[in-house]
């Protein structure tokens, strides 16, 4: 790599905005594990549980914490964006790892100045035989312009992030909407080596039961059925009660 390429590695400042619901324990592991590593320029917490220990937390840990009133994640991120000063920003979920070689793999990658964010390739942990295909499947779908779901630790330069005009303020499939317009903006890195992201969901309702619903609801969001009512379906919730934190997986 010539001088140039290492130049740009060198200066590159990357902010970690992680939007937490109920994810206090989550956080007591995550943050510390965080604050190691010396690529981080800041990590930034924004929290709409009103959960006084995911404050600790964060606190704790030397990150910046901000409390959301309304539990959606689209807007979480959208304000922790907002309180960035790095150059690239990369939106992490508490159950979902982040190590050096990640954030090296970020900064290899920008030197191209055409990517303008990206992802990683995924890896489930709590291994179970039915979600072994799951991966293999993933990586084919993110080479051939797949959505790059919210747990696969998207990351995008903060400029195009600001002219992209954030995530939408939608209750399900910000991660969705937001893939189509990054991957409009320019070239789209997704990257080894893979995060580990929780498996919990599909351990919990089964692999192909959960990896069908999550399909069949992509299909009705692009053939223009509301993410409002796609949210009351996928969570059972009426129109008058708070949304929650989302982010579908496949």
């Amino acid at each position: 790599m010539n001088e140039s390429a290492e130049g740009a590695k060198a200066h590159l400042r990357i902010s970690v905005v992680i939007p937490s619901w109920r994810d206090a324990d989550n956080l007591e592991s995550l943050l510390p594990a965080l604050a190691k590593l010396e690529r981080i320029a800041e990590t930034i917490v924004v929290d709409a549980s009103g959960d006084e220990k995911a404050e600790r937390s964060a606190l704790a840990a030397g990150a910046t914490f901000i409390a959301c009133p309304t539990p959606n994640r689209g807007q979480q991120m959208n304000l922790g964006a907002a309180a960035c000063g790095g150059d690239v920003i990369l939106f992490q979920h508490c159950d979902t790892g982040l190590e050096d070689a990640h954030l090296q793999a970020i900064q290899i990658a920008f030197v191209d100045p055409r990517v303008v964010g990206g992802a990683f390739f995924r890896k489930f942990d709590g291994r179970h035989p039915r979600l072994m295909w799951l991966e293999s499947v993933a990586r084919f779908l993110n080479r051939h312009g797949g959505t790059l779901y919210g747990d696969q630790s998207i990351f995008v330069r903060r400029d195009v992030f600001e002219k992209l005009g954030g995530f939408a303020r939608i209750p399900l499939m910000e991660d969705v909407e937001f893939t189509r317009r990054l991957r409009g903006a320019g070239r789209i890195a997704v990257l080894d080596p893979p995060v580990q992201s929780s498996g919990r969901r599909h351990l919990c309702k089964g692999a192909w039961r959960t990896s069908i619903q999550n399909g069949l609801f992509i299909v009705l969001y692009n053939l223009g059925v509301s993410p409002y009512r796609l949210h009351r379906w996928y969570y059972g919730k009426t129109e008058d009660q708070p949304a929650r934190p989302t982010a579908m997986s496949s």
